[in-house]
């Protein structure tokens, strides 16, 4: 047992900037992070979010730009999401070789080899409907959503893709996609599966972002009930089964409690998206002038590699690489 007050003074540790930054228990580097990013059709096109500010729905050349950009900064990685010319049913235009995020993955491949790029994969962005798979009878069909699934995360593996994100929630998503690429020659490609994926709020502004809203209901019956933790373990658990090597919590302030309970019961590397109505709520409030912006991003990344994260998906990459590289 520690020794009490008077003998006991923990503030002792706390009077020297050195000293804290010698004690620290958490660290936090440009490794741990991944910023998201959006490909669409068209040139010199940069297109702000308006509900996201600082970010843009960018055709495939400014796409190379920025990312060139966040390599300067010390930004290793991209997650890419798709805003298609067209749509269909079924999403299967994401499918095909000559979609926007596979001619994105090509070309920064081309201008930046190093870059490391993950590829979600779902169908709300490629479809007339906008949910995340194939209607029937009026809801999404698991199974033969999970066909399209497969065939899109093989065509973003031939594009290039560093690794494969699938978003979608569909039940056996990971091993159909694991067998789809094993089958075509990419066993070495890796799946970061969004393993705990709650329908939330949280998601409003993404929705403009990548042009999504469903057309008609939500998507409460494939994406989880906020409500559920034990839950979430166990969709975190099967996706490790089918052969996940990432698993990720999504949203990630509400969720701390699912992050630090997965990654102390499986030991994983472990994901956390830090989404765009978490990243808009700072901005809003930074912009009104209630909060200090860049203390309030860093407490945010630093509980949730507290929590257990291994890597962070945020919008906010750009502004942490600055605030590390004090610029």
């Amino acid at each position: 047992m520690r020794p009490l007050f008077p003998t006991s003074r923990p503030r002792r540790l706390r009077y020297n900037s050195v000293l804290r930054e010698m004690i620290s228990e958490t660290s936090l580097s440009l490794n741990d992070f991944i910023m998201p990013l959006f490909v669409r059709p068209g040139k010199e096109e940069r297109v702000p979010i308006q509900s996201m500010p600082g970010n843009f729905q960018l055709s495939v050349d400014e796409l190379v730009k920025e990312c060139k950009e966040l390599s300067d900064l010390g930004i290793k990685a991209v997650l890419l999401f798709g805003i298609p010319e067209t749509k269909d049913e079924d999403g299967t235009v994401a499918t095909h070789d000559h979609s926007i995020v596979q001619q994105g993955i090509r070309a920064i491949k081309k201008e930046l080899p190093d870059m490391y790029i993950i590829a979600d994969v779902c169908n709300c962005e490629y479809t007339t409907h906008g949910h995340c798979g194939t209607i029937i009878d009026g809801d999404v069909d698991n199974d033969s959503t999970l066909i399209t699934l497969a065939n899109q995360s093989v065509s973003l593996a031939r594009a290039g893709a560093d690794m494969i994100a699938p978003s979608d929630m569909m039940d056996g998503r990971i091993g159909a996609i694991r067998k789809a690429l094993d089958e075509n020659g990419y066993e070495k490609t890796p799946i970061m599966a969004y393993s705990a994926k709650f329908a939330s709020a949280f998601y409003g502004p993404f929705r403009d972002a990548a042009e999504s809203a469903p057309q008609f209901g939500d998507r409460r019956t494939y994406q989880m009930d906020f409500r559920n933790g034990d839950e979430a373990l166990r969709e975190i658990e099967a996706d490790i089964a089918e052969g996940a090597d990432i698993v990720m919590v999504k949203p990630a302030l509400s969720f701390m409690d699912v992050i630090a309970r997965a990654k102390d019961r499986y030991n994983v590397p472990m994901a956390a998206y830090n989404v765009s109505g978490e990243f808009s709520m700072v901005k809003a409030a930074s912009e009104n002038g209630w909060v200090d912006e860049d203390r309030i991003i860093m407490e945010i990344m630093y509980s949730l590699k507290r929590a257990g994260t291994d890597l962070i998906i945020s919008y906010h990459s750009k502004r942490v690489s600055e605030i590390l590289n004090n610029k």
